[in-house]
């Protein structure tokens, strides 16, 4: 391939010294003749390095590419054998598919979010009949505390999103982490519960929930809307201190088939709102409890 243009080159450069250079003897020929061909050779030195030059890159390139390839399928096995180990009947396998997830998720920050929706979507699905359950399920929870809290970088994962809409969470502790988005509309607080000095980068829902213990939401953020429609709180619970920097609507009214209905919070036992901030006034209509609310 390369011959080609070499042989191109050197006649090219022989014709135009010829043409070019006024000589008058066969001896001065000879020496153009000479100059020509070193032109030429020159020439076809620099293609074999172009050449060359390509071909390693080439070989280089193919060999990152089949190493990106690699690790691909290798993150694709990884993670489908740690997904499938969820749906084992063995309470072992399923813990070693939890931190299989923690483990890949750590190592792959574009997987976090998917994984951690696997994640929520476990604590979602009905309860295992297993006496170790309880334990696998909190085991995940400890999971998304773990890397959800932003003073521990090396392990924060950051921009996450939590969906347990209709989860059934056993004494939940979501306490000192950051979230981007929280969706907990209809789900079952088992226990006790904690928020305490969480922030909710955007919105956060908590409409229909029902709260079986005590629950702290004690120097919470709420970064945009906070929404308490529907839920239902069967032991104490905390606000104090509390920052809602969007609407904080705990009642009101929702619409239901043809009509709007009240739909407010209830409070079975006491609620403390000492010194919450809210950015605009709080709704508390149709909310049921015997005690005043803060206006």
């Amino acid at each position: 391939m390369i011959l080609v243009p070499v042989v191109a080159g050197t006649v090219l450069s022989v014709v135009l010294l010829l043409t070019l250079v006024d000589v008058d003897t066969a001896r001065d020929r000879i020496e153009l003749l000479k100059t020509g061909l070193a032109i030429g050779a020159g020439t076809g030195g620099v293609a074999a390095l172009v050449l060359a030059g390509r071909r390693q890159w080439s070989t280089e390139q193919s060999l990152v590419d089949v190493r990106h390839d690699a690790g691909e399928r290798r993150i694709t096995d990884l993670y489908s054998k740690a997904a499938d180990q969820l749906g084992s009947d063995k309470a072992a396998v399923r813990l070693a598919g939890l931190y299989s997830l923690e483990r890949l998720a750590q190592d792959t920050p574009p997987l976090r979010q998917t994984i951690v929706n696997v994640l929520c979507a476990y604590l979602r699905m009905p309860t295992v009949v297993d006496d170790q359950e309880p334990e696998v399920r909190r085991t995940a929870q400890v999971i998304l505390r773990l890397h959800l809290r932003a003073h521990r970088p090396d392990f924060f994962w950051p921009d996450i999103d939590l969906d347990l809409t209709r989860a059934v969470l056993d004494q939940f502790d979501l306490s000192n982490v950051v979230l981007r988005r929280g969706q907990f509309g209809g789900a079952e607080f088992v226990g006790w519960t904690t928020f305490k000095d969480t922030r909710f980068e955007r919105f956060a829902n908590f409409g229909g929930a029902r709260f079986r213990g005590s629950v702290n939401f004690g120097s919470v953020c709420f970064g945009n809307s906070a929404g308490f429609m529907g839920a239902h709180f069967e032991g104490p619970v905390q606000f104090d201190h509390a920052t809602f920097l969007g609407p904080a609507r705990f009642g009101g009214v929702r619409a239901q088939g043809t009509e709007d209905v009240p739909d407010g919070a209830v409070f079975a036992a006491n609620a403390s709102f000492t010194g919450a901030e809210f950015s605009q006034p709080p709704m508390f209509d149709h909310v049921k409890a015997n005690f005043p609310f803060p206006t």
